[in-house]
């Protein structure tokens, strides 16, 4: 008799293999395939170096209608793939190779979300198609991701105790992540990072604005780097000390760990700081700019997420920004006291925690405007405590933003919320100082300032667009709305002519 998995599985590549044996280790059978018989082999010797003498977890299966013949039915397919046109491809292979209309088939991979929900639409009345969003790579894979599903909300019920399990967990009262890097020793206790998000491509609208956030986050932590680096003159040795410092205390997070873990490494082959010797032009697979554009289309305004992007793209232009530092003329930096270097990395961690702030505000105010016009209701606090392990961005300082959305779940932008207010209060002199000591010494802090200029854009009551509306209204006759009349009564001035005459425009 053929052997009956729990769960199949197709796409055995880095991500795929790693969460076959997370699903392992949580007590789930797959069968699993790949087109490449030898990926097929590697998870099978992994399969059987972590389990002893125990039964077999997995079964190695070479073509579709065998995985199909190895799984439990109803089917539940779970898809590791490219995104885009293999996505189709394994689709429409399975149907071929006897898929039934009652099979969940699920998208794990970094899928845009206007193709989830394309796709769902598409193959709906042949089978479910369910997504859910991965993030937290290889080792968040093999031992606990974030996940954000969305779907059909029937087969969420069946998908949640799978995802709840091997999901990353954290203390609920603390929001501390619960881990285990054991093979075969899961953490089982605690809350975990999966919840539904909403229909269909809710879930990867909110793994792109996490990578966004993501994209940001990076970024900023660079500028505090870059600063240390040449306005104090500091060496990668002292500047790890200074983040694995701050990673003791409010801006704890897995990206500050790893920049203080980078910047201790030694090249192997020149024994020089690594980051000395790695070229300074950053890629990109396109997820910043997908929320940058989103956030356009939206109408929320994200210019620390665009910023980054932007910053990424101009690291690109070596060849350029090497000809032009031989021909543009800045200020130097000057040497500066070891009181006045103190004084600068306090600033700095203001700056980066408001700055930090602020990415998040924009992030959340575009999935909420996004989620308004899409229809989503979506749980931010949820949203919030799914970031707090397993992915690339958690950080202790998202149990704050979850606590802030539990107390209002219709806080208008995270930057009114009570305990923030109180934060960037305490802090924001040091974040100005900071980045004006930054422009003084010539050095880019690309999202501090735009962080910096959202808040204060923010704050303010009254902006100069209402200049911008009359140069408008000037060269297009746009029209404006007057600050003694009523909302959504329009006007124009007939610039033209020589009594510039205001009329009502209906």
């Amino acid at each position: 008799m053929t052997q009956q998995c729990d769960i199949g599985f197709i796409g055995l590549g880095v991500m795929g293999k790693n969460l076959v044996m997370n699903l392992a280790d949580h007590g789930y059978t797959i069968a699993a395939f790949d087109l490449d018989e030898d990926k097929i082999a590697g998870v099978l010797k992994q399969d059987e170096i972590e389990r002893g003498d125990k039964a077999p977890r997995i079964v190695g299966c070479r073509t579709l209608e065998e995985l199909l013949a190895h799984s439990a039915q109803p089917h539940l397919i779970i898809l590791s793939v490219p995104a885009g046109k293999p996505v189709d491809i394994v689709c429409q292979n399975l149907m071929k190779a006897g898929l039934k209309t009652d099979a969940v088939v699920v998208d794990t991979g970094n899928t845009l979300w206007t193709d989830t929900v394309e796709r769902t639409a598409k193959y709906a009345g042949q089978f479910t198609l369910f997504s859910t969003a991965v993030s937290g790579g290889e080792v968040g894979a093999r031992f606990g991701p974030a996940l954000m599903p969305s779907g059909d909300a029937e087969q969420w019920q069946r998908l949640a105790p799978v995802w709840e399990a091997i999901a990353a967990k954290v203390d609920p009262k603390t929001g501390k992540p619960l881990e285990s890097f054991v093979p075969g020793q899961p953490v089982t206790e605690g809350e975990p990072c999966a919840a539904y998000i909403g229909p269909a491509g809710a879930g990867h609208y909110v793994k792109m604005v996490h990578n966004g956030i993501e994209y940001a986050d990076m970024q900023q932590i660079c500028e505090a780097y870059q600063v240390m680096r040449d306005v104090a003159g500091m060496s990668c040795d002292e500047i790890g000390d200074v983040f694995a410092e701050w990673n003791q205390g409010p801006l704890n997070s897995y990206l500050i760990e790893i920049s203080a873990d980078i910047l201790k490494q030694k090249d192997p082959v020149t024994g020089k700081p690594v980051v000395d010797v790695i070229q300074d032009t950053a890629g990109q697979k396109g997820t910043g700019l997908w929320t940058a554009i989103s956030s356009l289309e939206v109408g929320s305004p994200n210019p620390s997420i665009a910023q980054s992007v932007f910053a990424r793209a101009l690291s690109s232009m070596k060849q350029e920004r090497v000809a032009a530092s031989q021909v543009l003329k800045g200020p130097q930096p000057q040497a500066i006291s070891a009181e006045q270097k103190a004084e600068l990395i306090d600033q700095l961690h203001d700056a980066l925690y408001c700055s930090k702030l602020c990415v998040y505000a924009q992030g959340f105010h575009l999935m909420k405007l996004a989620g308004e016009q899409q229809g989503w209701d979506l749980d931010f606090a949820a949203i919030a405590k799914i970031f707090r392990a397993g992915c690339i961005i958690r950080a202790i300082f998202l149990q704050s933003i979850t606590e802030a959305f539990e107390r209002n779940g219709e806080l208008a932008n995270l930057l009114v919320d009570p305990f923030f207010v109180e934060q960037i209060a305490e802090r924001q002199s040091n974040w100005r100082k900071s980045i004006a000591n930054a422009i003084i010494n010539g050095i880019p802090t690309p999202v501090f300032s735009a962080s910096l200029a959202y808040y204060d854009t923010y704050r303010n009551a009254v902006v100069p667009a209402n200049l911008l509306q009359a140069q408008r209204d000037f060269f297009g006759a746009h029209t404006f709305e007057r600050v003694d009349q009523p909302a959504g009564e329009f006007y124009h001035i007939e610039w033209s002519q020589p009594e510039r005459q205001q009329v009502r425009v209906k």
